[in-house]
């Protein structure tokens, strides 16, 4: 299969990238924090602390260096029923629907970092090709929508000059991204591009959507506030309590761990390096569990801030740790000159990635691919854009993994010869499990076979229950007709396993395979031989 076609160069990168990379991101964190925390509908600062925090702390302990975590769309659009019924269980006007926000995050840090004490960020392999291009299809697409929505005002598509306005700015700032790199690839040009549009609306006094506008038009302030505090959360520590926000817990654990796990995998294969998804996964609980104590929304992994970074030239861990020190001193110390940034500059940066997050080699190897990798990746970008990452991968997951098993259970085939003594060999080619058992069955002629029979399954191999049950019945069906039957090279472990096999099973520990079926224990075997 091709490769995409945004693969970044696999430089190590330099301090100065990271540094100048991490300030990038964070003027990109800032809308994003900002409308993920509306969405979930909490104040915009409980926002900045959450991409604040997961970014730092990710940044030093994760298992992917320069790939950015913070507030995140996937998983606030599943706070918004968390703060609204904790809304509810606290009384008219209590606003304890944060509270128990930041309690379920203690519970998401805990079922995370399990998680990769556990090692479950290995299973992250079972993703195939497809499901992750459709991935990143789909989320290209949902960063392009989100964008979009930026051209609205209170609902409505902003109209005449304000539009072609806007429109004006964000292509300068993708002109200005565009030739950047062309002049020198050292400049980093997002940064650039940010301050040059900025400095145009400053100075020229144009008449555009700004930060500050943006914050206010989502009943907000502004994104002043000082450094997060720790507090308990306040929510009463009942047995109810925790039946209630277990659920959430869970579903925001498994989106976080999907999300940055395919961020992770995607990075590794912009930047041909490889990171530790382990790490990741106990350095994303840690994160969410501080996010808990501090009064911060959680996140996970941010596919576009990631790529921003990365493509900007952030490599390291300091281009992470920098974006969220600049995210803080923001908060803290030049809040009102963020503020003045037009959110159209943002947008231009944003929309560069989503020219680099979407797979544009799926329209180049859509004719050449089998037609059930084409299907499953146009389900897996519509499930992504129209429900959310998680659903979309798991339905993958799934989807490919029984298109797996349907055509392994075609290949299953037997080789049929009567030798010169009449006894009728079958030599069976192929894995034999649950989905191969029909096929399998039918292979046999009981009724017409001569009164011997061999059964050789050398080139085969016996996979699940489903398949030894299926020979036990083949075995039952000859002897029910009065004829005999020898099973040949099956492996030990098998043996035990068939009935009556002392009769028919011919083993020979020196010839017979040495694979174990799934459901025997291979090292208990090992104590019994």
């Amino acid at each position: 299969m091709e490769s995409n076609h945004f693969i970044v160069s696999d430089s190590k990168g330099s301090i100065q990238s990271d540094i100048f990379s991490g300030i990038t991101v964070a003027l990109a964190l800032v809308p994003e924090a900002v409308a993920f925390s509306f969405v979930a509908g909490i104040s915009p600062v409980i926002g900045l602390y959450g991409a604040f925090m997961m970014c730092i702390i990710t940044s030093i302990f994760g298992g992917r260096p320069g790939m950015i975590s913070g507030a995140t769309g996937a998983m606030a659009v599943v706070m918004v029923n968390l703060v609204m019924e904790g809304n509810a269980l606290g009384g008219s006007g209590s606003h304890a629907g944060v509270q128990y926000l930041f309690f379920t995050l203690l519970l998401v840090g805990v079922f995370q970092s399990l998680a990769g004490i556990f090692r479950l960020g290995k299973f992250i392999r079972m993703v195939p090709r497809s499901v992750m291009m459709g991935f990143v299809n789909g989320l290209a697409i949902v960063i392009f929508i989100s964008q979009l929505k930026m051209f609205q005002s209170n609902g409505v598509w902003i109209q005449g000059q304000h539009l072609w306005t806007m429109v004006g700015l964000v292509a300068l700032t993708m002109a200005i991204l565009y030739i950047i790199p062309m002049i020198n690839k050292k400049i980093p040009g997002a940064l650039t591009a940010i301050i040059a549009v900025s400095l145009l609306v400053v100075f020229t006094g144009i008449d555009t959507a700004t930060v500050l506008s943006f914050i206010q038009t989502n009943g907000g302030t502004g994104i002043q506030a000082g450094l997060p505090t720790f507090a308990f959360p306040q929510v009463p520590f009942t047995w109810e309590t925790l039946v209630f926000v277990t659920p959430y817990a869970l579903i925001l654990a498994a989106i976080g761990l999907i999300e940055s796990l395919m961020t992770l995998t995607l990075i590794d294969e912009l930047t041909n390096t490889h990171g530790h998804g382990n790490r990741e996964c106990v350095a994303q609980g840690f994160a969410n569990f501080i996010n808990g104590l501090f009064g911060g929304m959680g996140g996970c992994a941010m596919i576009g801030q990631s790529i921003i970074n990365i493509t900007s030239g952030g490599r390291g861990r300091l281009s992470g740790i920098m974006a969220a020190a600049a995210l803080l001193f923001f908060i803290l110390f030049t809040s009102q000159y963020i503020e003045t940034i037009p959110i159209a500059a943002l947008i231009g940066v944003m929309f560069i990635v989503v020219i680099k997050t979407f797979a544009w080699s799926t329209f180049n190897i859509i004719n050449k691919i089998p037609k059930w990798d084409v299907a499953v990746i146009l389900l897996v970008t519509f499930l992504t854009v129209k429900y959310d990452l998680a659903i979309a991968v798991i339905c993958g997951v799934i989807i490919s993994a029984l298109i797996f098993a349907w055509e392994n259970a075609l290949r299953i085939r037997a080789r049929k010869i009567v030798d010169e003594r009449g006894i009728k060999h079958y030599q069976i080619y192929g894995p034999l499990f649950f989905a191969s058992t029909t096929l399998f069955l039918s292979k046999f002629d009981v009724e017409n076979d001569p009164q011997e029979v061999i059964i050789d399954f050398e080139e085969s191999r016996i996979m699940d229950q489903s398949a030894i049950e299926i020979i036990n019945k083949v075995a039952e069906l000859y002897q029910r007709s009065g004829k005999t039957i020898h099973l040949r090279h099956l492996s030990p472990d098998c043996v035990r396993l068939i009935k009556k096999a002392e009769k028919i099973c011919d083993v020979n520990i020196l010839t017979d395979p040495d694979y174990f079926v799934s459901i025997d224990d291979y090292h208990a075997f090992r104590e019994n031989i």
